[in-house]
């Protein structure tokens, strides 16, 4: 925790009042991890008071500053939210995948880790599996990015300097479909080397979405009448991912991710396309 250059914490989330030598605070779990030379300021988003998570007939709306803790009281399967909502059944597994203490739960936030754009951020995998699009406050206004476009590569995202991400919007169509986690790492304990949600949409579709085995999340969409074989399946993940675009670190070779990725995805097939009843 060497931020010794940090001359202020102002409670704020205006963009407006962002400048050179700042930075959003929600958690801080990976900010005060790194040692920084260039930080003046911490701009706490904490303080702004949102909250962590509203529902509509259209959906749910995570904020950025929403708990892990939080998000996952919300994904107990015999809970009233995922009665509702049973897409929402893959959050628990994706709190699981950050393999934390209960200390980093309770601060660490659904934004931050987006944000954070780490190809093994399982806040990342949940959104982006769920169709999640992101409201982004900026200087020049407010935007929307799809999740699974935000984040661009391995600590790489679409955000402008100054921009925070507001919240997070998952769509009823996600959230009322049939939703499967599959997750692979080299340890018990470690860091998410492959991460896979599929989704069977109310209307027949199905939505593979990979994260962690490549530098930034990946989706592949079948409709109803197009349902893809094992081979088929296969043959749309050669051409959705290049050999280039699988990530390479400590937690798995390339190689180990491609396989994984392909065995998992075709695990999500069987169990959504082809399981009558599942």
């Amino acid at each position: 925790m060497d931020l010794n250059t940090v001359e202020a914490l102002v409670p704020t989330a205006d963009p407006a009042e962002w400048r050179e030598g700042d930075a959003w605070l929600a958690g801080g779990t990976v900010l005060f991890s790194y040692g920084s030379q260039t930080l003046r300021r911490l701009l706490d988003l904490t303080s702004a008071g949102w909250e962590p998570i509203e529902e509509d007939d259209d959906g749910i709306t995570l904020a950025a500053t929403c708990t892990i803790a939080r998000l996952w009281d919300a994904g107990d399967p015999a809970g009233a939210i995922v009665q509702r909502w049973p897409g929402l059944a893959v959050a628990r597994s994706c709190c699981d995948a950050f393999v934390a203490s209960f200390k980093i739960w309770n601060l660490s936030t659904v934004g931050g880790n987006i944000a954070t754009s780490l190809p093994a951020g399982p806040m990342t995998s949940l959104c982006a599996g769920l169709d999640g699009v992101a409201t982004l406050w900026g200087t020049a206004g407010a935007r929307e990015v799809p999740v699974a476009e935000l984040v661009t590569g391995d600590g790489r995202n679409a955000l402008e300097p100054g921009e925070l991400i507001r919240s997070i919007r998952l769509p009823a169509h996600a959230l009322h479909a049939r939703t499967a986690f599959r997750r692979l790492s080299l340890s018990n304990l470690g860091r998410s080397g492959v991460l896979l949600i599929g989704r069977r949409d109310p209307d027949g579709g199905f939505a593979l979405t990979v994260t962690a085995s490549t530098k930034r999340p990946v989706q592949l969409r079948f409709s109803s009448a197009e349902l893809p074989s094992a081979v088929g399946l296969a043959s749309a993940l050669d051409t959705a991912i290049p050999a280039e675009l699988y990530h390479d670190d400590l937690h798995g070779l390339p190689a180990w991710r491609r396989d994984m990725t392909y065995r998992l995805a075709e695990d999500l097939r069987l169990e959504l396309c082809e399981q009558e009843g599942a």
